[in-house]
């Protein structure tokens, strides 16, 4: 578009990469199931909303940020145990499909007790005080918070690959879907680190939730989006990959923020056109390996 402004381009570009972040970051719980378990759930977009909500209910209640975070990853840390035990870890050995189907049917059960608790009204989430300026960047002024974002996911990327590359379950877990009986016999418990990986990918989500509330209106079904495009991610980076999650989300953030400035209507559009010709050129995502990792 001839004469579009500069620091305008730059705008897009950083908000394509806080974005790409908040994707990132909800594509790499997803991918920790995944890319671990084998386990294919599409409950994540509820536990997406149960976090940002419980984030929401202890950031406003107590005035404290640091301690919605807390609240948004504990609650969903512990709702990813429940399900887990209850439900989940009976559809392991079950076809994709069924799982699909059951983790599809646990979301729209999770959205609707958050609508039933707090109403379908939107809810807004005010930016953290220590966050709600801005900075100069060149000649561009940019939002703090959404820098600050961008920090919280790099960080937060960093501590789950220590616990799933740097620890003892990460190991645990993928001998235990090679050979579970093996790993039982050896005296450590393999169920009990498939629901903690589980929860951890819940809580993943969760903390991605309330990060992203500040930017954007709360509602019940705030994560639905948020898991289709987290899908599409996934796709783009490659299923099962740590790194395609991080990668995906930057390059689906971009392609979103800065179509939106181009051709607004098209935005959404694009980036199922761009997972289109990765499936083409490359079937197993830009960072993917043939085979689930």
């Amino acid at each position: 578009m001839p004469g579009l402004p500069v620091h305008l381009i730059e705008a897009q570009l950083l908000n394509g990469v806080a974005l790409g972040s908040i994707l990132a970051l909800v594509a790499l719980g997803l991918t920790i199931i995944f890319g671990l378990l084998g386990f294919v759930n599409f409950a994540h977009g509820g536990l997406f909303a149960v976090g940002a909500y419980a984030g929401w209910l202890a950031y406003t209640r107590y005035d404290s940020f640091v301690l919605g975070i807390v609240a948004a990853i504990a609650v969903t840390f512990v709702v990813g145990i429940v399900i887990e035990r209850l439900l989940i870890r009976l559809y392991y050995r079950r076809p994709k499909e069924d799982q699909i189907l059951v983790t599809f049917g646990l979301g729209i059960v999770l959205v609707e007790i958050v609508r039933a608790l707090f109403t379908g009204q939107n809810k807004l989430v005010p930016t953290p005080s220590w966050a709600s300026g801005a900075v100069q960047i060149a000649d561009l002024v940019y939002p703090q918070y959404r820098l600050d974002v961008v920090g919280i996911v790099a960080i937060t990327l960093i501590v789950v690959w220590a616990i799933i590359f740097k620890t003892r379950l990460g190991l645990i877990v993928r001998a235990g879907i090679d050979d579970a009986l093996i790993v039982e016999m050896l005296g450590i418990d393999i169920g009990r680190a498939f629901m903690l990986v589980f929860a951890l990918g819940a809580c993943v989500a969760g903390l991605a939730g309330f990060v992203d509330a500040p930017i954007l209106a709360l509602t019940p079904d705030v994560g639905t989006a948020v898991l289709v495009q987290s899908l599409v991610v996934i796709v783009i980076g490659g299923v099962g990959s740590f790194g395609g999650a991080i990668v995906g989300g930057i390059v689906a953030g971009e392609i979103i923020s800065l179509t939106s400035v181009f051709a607004p209507d098209w935005a959404q559009v694009a980036l199922y056109i761009a997972m289109a010709l990765v499936l083409l050129v490359r079937p197993q995502g830009l960072l993917g390996v043939v085979g689930r990792a």
